[in-house]
């Protein structure tokens, strides 16, 4: 059985061999967008009225084309793979900007 975290590792090796997600490709999103975007899957399905306009729709806060909007509420611990992978693609997006600065 794998731990939270291999499948987060998992997930994010995934966003870059298969949707080409590169850290290269997230240097671009300066403005907290990958952030956003794990707070949205990160958000309980039950809950998503709150910050949706509609079911099947994208969050309010979400920084990308609805077409990237990709939830899957049947299977939470995708979703929240998902939100944990964005994260990590935030701190190392930091982390090399922060090296770039020093």
């Amino acid at each position: 059985m794998e731990t939270g975290i291999e499948i987060i590792a998992a997930e994010r090796k995934r966003q870059i061999e298969k949707e080409g997600w590169t850290p290269e490709h997230d240097a671009s999103h300066v403005r907290g967008e990958l952030a956003k975007a794990a707070a949205c899957y990160a958000y309980p399905p039950l809950a998503r009225a709150d910050i949706s306009p509609d079911i099947g729709k994208p969050p309010f806060i979400w920084p990308f084309s609805a077409a990237f909007w990709k939830p899957t509420p049947d299977n939470r611990i995708k979703e929240l793979a998902k939100a944990g992978a964005l994260i990590a693609a935030e701190i190392d997006r930091l982390l090399s900007e922060s090296n770039k600065t020093a």
